[in-house]
């Protein structure tokens, strides 16, 4: 078995008044079907961070950073991601493949950001590690200094919910605990 990771060169930007879940399940669909090739399985997640019903994505600097963090001081909010699994292994008549299977789902967790300093604000923007970072902060890495609570799953805060990767696999028939042996297609 082999994996390959090859990103998916799609227009992420937001159309109007679309929901920020149906967003993240829109961007998921497409990264996975785009980017599918026959004989193959293509996992995309797509992650937010959404405070009251606006999302903030990665910053644009600095400046920009700082400002979600202010807003995000103190509060509760979301982090949805979108994540779909597609198969694409048929090729009909005229090269083109066919999408077999698609299935995907949204899974949302509740953080709670700890009240920062604007001295915390400044030295954790210093670090460079919000500035490509959703919601300006990793949860992961030295933002986890910041994180108060979290209500839901915190693989899914890192970006990709392991949980629900696995229902999507199983959907499609994948017995991922056979994979220490290789991984069982269609079981």
């Amino acid at each position: 078995m082999r994996f390959a990771v090859r990103p998916a060169d799609i227009d992420e930007t937001p159309r109007a008044d679309e929901p920020p879940r149906d967003y993240v399940l829109r961007l998921a669909r497409e990264k996975a079907t785009v980017r599918a090739e026959a004989g193959e399985v293509v996992l995309a997640a797509d992650t937010v961070v959404v405070l009251d019903g606006e999302i903030l994505g990665k910053p644009k600097d600095g400046e920009d950073a700082r400002r979600m963090l202010e807003r995000l001081s103190g509060r509760w909010h979301e982090v949805l991601t979108g994540i779909a699994l597609a198969e694409r292994i048929e090729q009909i008549p005229g090269g083109e493949l066919r999408l077999v299977s698609l299935v995907s789902d949204v899974v949302e967790t509740r953080v709670r950001m700890a009240r920062l300093s604007g001295e915390e604000i400044a030295w954790y923007v210093a670090t460079g590690e919000p500035s490509d970072k959703a919601g300006a902060y990793a949860i992961q890495e030295l933002g986890a200094l910041f994180v108060e609570g979290i209500e839901g799953n915190h693989s899914n805060v890192v970006g990709l919910p392991i949980p629900g990767t696995y229902r999507l696999f199983t959907e499609l028939g994948y017995d991922l605990l056979s994979f220490r042996d290789g991984l069982s297609p269609r079981t």
